[in-house]
Formats: C-alpha cells, structure tokens, sequence
C-alpha cells in the first residue's frame, strides 16, 4: 500500500472547514454565501471521486477502476443528496434578492 500523497490529506482538512464554516453562515443568516458554499462541499468531493477512479490524480493512482467501493458509494449518496438540497435552495436565494 502505498502512502497517500500530502495535498489528498490538505483537501479533506479544507472540505471539512469549508463543511463547519457553511453551516455557521446558514445558522447566523447568511443564506447566499452559506448554500453557496454547500454546494461547493458538495461537488467537490464529487469530482475529486470521479477523477481518483477515472484517470487518477497526480501521485495517486491507488483506486483507479475502483468505482464501487462500499465507503465511496455511501459518500457519493451523502454529497448527492448535500448537492440535491443545497443548490436548488442557493438558486432560490439568489431569487429572492433579484
């Protein structure tokens, strides 16, 4: 097994800020910037799956082919589903305004 390289641990760390800060901005009012943002925690993870299975990515080469592993299909349904609530809601908000 081979050791992941530095930047797939980096964008987990920034998903998961990026994740908290969303919510925050949803819980004190900042409908825009916060669904905005969940929908970025949401494709994100999306394309880096597609991309890691798909052609892989620099260094990493480890789960090339591997499209239905248990724990990245059970993440895939999480971000679809965070995807599916959050932008039709950021597309409403930006409705409201105009």
């Amino acid at each position: 097994m081979t050791r992941e390289p530095y930047y797939i641990g980096v964008a987990y760390h920034v998903l998961e800020i990026a994740a908290v800060i969303a919510a925050a901005l949803l819980l004190v009012g900042l409908v825009r910037l916060g669904w905005l943002l969940a929908v970025v925690v949401a494709v994100g993870p999306l394309l880096g799956y597609i991309l890691s299975r798909g052609p892989g990515l620099p260094h990493y080469s480890d789960d090339v082919g591997k499209w239905t592993e248990p724990l990245g299909l059970a993440s895939l349904a999480v971000e679809g589903a965070l995807l599916l609530l959050s932008a039709p809601l950021f597309v409403q908000s930006l409705r409201r305004r105009a």
